[in-house]
């Protein structure tokens, strides 16, 4: 029988602290929380957020880096209508920039490092010239 369900494909970041890092994306992406899973203390253990309904987990790992590095090269791409905004919360936030807003092959970009060690690339594609 076929299935009816498109797969989908959404991260898994693993990081110390879910709950400083699920207040980091509300504030940062506005992300929204979609699911939670908290332990007995009330600090979370695994969040589904939703960010304009692109969909991402964030777990909470005692084996995460403590220094918020992330060995691998995944980047996660945010492509939102006003990326110059969201470029600026997320450094507010405490992201490391590493490449500032620039424009370049027909789109608005910027990339940065979140505080749990995991690379955004923040984007909006131009319209055609």
């Amino acid at each position: 029988m076929k299935s009816t369900t498109s797969p989908t494909i959404a991260p898994w970041l693993s990081v110390r602290d879910a709950t400083r890092a699920v207040e980091y994306y509300r504030a940062a992406f506005g992300a929204v929380e979609v699911y939670r899973l908290a332990g007995d203390d009330g600090a979370i253990a695994v969040a589904q957020l939703s960010i304009g309904g692109a969909m991402f987990w964030v777990q909470n790992d005692v084996a995460a880096s403590r220094d918020g590095r992330v060995t691998g090269s995944v980047r996660i791409i945010l492509s939102v209508d006003d990326p110059d905004s969201v470029f600026e919360r997320a450094v507010a936030g405490g992201a490391t920039i590493r490449a500032a807003m620039h424009e370049e092959y027909g789109w608005r970009t910027g990339r940065v490092t979140d505080p749990f060690g995991h690379d955004w690339e923040l984007s909006k594609q131009l319209a055609p010239a």
